[in-house]
């Protein structure tokens, strides 16, 4: 570990020195930059992390300087990689300047990659709105690009942490949104069932039982066979619930369900937000009589 370490240091001296003396501009960028290149490589095998990224960023620097920006882009995502480990506002901070040099030479679908890493950072983090922010901006660019199954994995997680954030409404236009495109695609049309669980799901969370009723009639028009699925019947079966009030029902047709295909957290959480307001229906009632 110290052999790294002092090996990293001195590639960095070198460098430095190559930056500070004369020479042809291009060759002493050139130069320092594969001096900093091996300086921060030795300083990640020495897991000395912070240091590491910092070199990076001189590297990155350096290409700029050479208006190089695909290899700064890069160097600048090296360091993030490396700021993962102790600062994550810097990784994040890193990987948008990544972003902003791979818009500008029109490598679009790199900047979305990077722009999911992102979003993954944050979420990393339980930062959700900024999540979803940069969950947003990566489906964007995919979209752009035409890479719609990575637009849909953004849009979906977008769905999912819009859904947390009470924000139901978006999240039901994205899962209809999906489950349209999803239909006319021979590998995906067995997802059509889920995603409109999740619409369905979300509808519930709004309270409205007209609105639950036209969903359900609209996505039998969309998916002929829905009608036939578990899915259906267990959202046909908690808007009846919720609209005669009875939790005992709504507890049974969720377990029942859970019992045969088991609801994961998110589901569960949003289902337990609507039984919270039946059960809170019913004790006003209660109080009322």
């Amino acid at each position: 570990m110290a052999d790294h370490l002092a090996r990293a240091e001195d590639f960095e001296k070198k460098a430095e020195k190559k930056l500070s003396g004369w020479g042809l501009f291009s060759s002493k960028y050139d130069d320092a930059a594969d001096l900093f290149d091996k300086s921060a490589n030795s300083f990640k095998l020495a897991k000395s992390w912070d240091k590491a990224a910092a070199t990076y960023l001189k590297l990155a620097n350096c290409h700029l300087k050479m208006e190089s920006k695909h290899e700064a882009a890069q160097a600048y995502v090296d360091a993030s990689h490396c700021y993962k480990k102790t600062n994550i506002s810097e990784a994040v901070s890193c990987l948008d300047h990544a972003v902003n040099l791979f818009c500008d030479i029109g490598r679009l679908s790199m900047a979305a990659r990077y722009l999911k890493e992102i979003a993954e950072l944050y979420e990393s983090e339980q930062n959700i709105e900024q999540a979803v922010v940069y969950f947003e901006k990566s489906a964007d660019f995919y979209q752009n690009e035409e890479v719609t199954t990575s637009a849909n994995q953004c849009k979906q997680k977008v769905a999912q942490f819009s859904a947390q954030l009470e924000q139901y409404q978006t999240s039901i236009d994205i899962y209809e949104e999906i489950a349209r495109q999803s239909l006319n695609n021979n590998l995906l049309k067995y997802g059509v069932k889920g995603h409109l669980l999740n619409a369905g799901i979300c509808q519930l969370c709004k309270g409205d039982p007209v609105a639950i009723s036209n969903a359900l009639e609209r996505y039998q028009e969309l998916d002929p066979t829905f009608s036939g699925t578990r899915e259906y019947r267990l959202l046909a079966d908690v808007a009846a619930a919720v609209d005669e009030e009875d939790v005992g029902k709504f507890t049974d047709v969720v377990k029942d369900f859970d019992s045969m295909t088991p609801l994961d957290s998110w589901k569960t959480t949003l289902l337990l937000r609507v039984k919270e307001k039946l059960k809170a229906k019913e004790l006003e009632e209660d109080d009322l009589t």
